[in-house]
């Protein structure tokens, strides 16, 4: 049963995300968790919560549905990283000019299921 958890308008920008999420796709759940807790990017952490957030949404689908669930068999099926907006700032600089910065959000979604045999 495959299960889903997404977190939005994250205050990281989507390249920084993506660079996390590329190790993690393919993987075993276990795998992926063991990676993202000694990742050193500082993307890893939101990505950690929420795989352990999709591996929480399978189990309850799983016992909703009256299935047998063990998290070991779950697998990375999909993740991926898509652009949020942008907060756009101005920071002043030398004589009267402004320059603009650009904080960039992230909306990242991660999709578990069962290991195909």
């Amino acid at each position: 049963m495959e299960a889903k958890a997404q977190v939005r308008y994250l205050r990281m920008s989507p390249t920084k995300a993506r660079r996390v999420v590329d190790l993690i796709r393919g993987k075993s759940t276990t795998e992926a968790e063991n990676v993202l807790r000694f990742a050193p990017q500082a993307a890893s952490e939101p990505v950690l919560k929420l795989v352990q957030s999709a591996i929480a949404n399978a189990r309850v689908k799983a016992d909703q549905a009256g299935e047998r669930f063990d998290e070991r068999d779950l697998v990375v099926s999909a993740a991926y990283v898509d652009e949020g907006p942008t907060m756009k700032r101005f920071q002043p600089r030398a004589q009267g000019r402004a320059f603009q910065i650009k904080k960039r959000t992230s909306h990242v979604t991660v999709v578990v299921a069962p290991a195909k045999k």
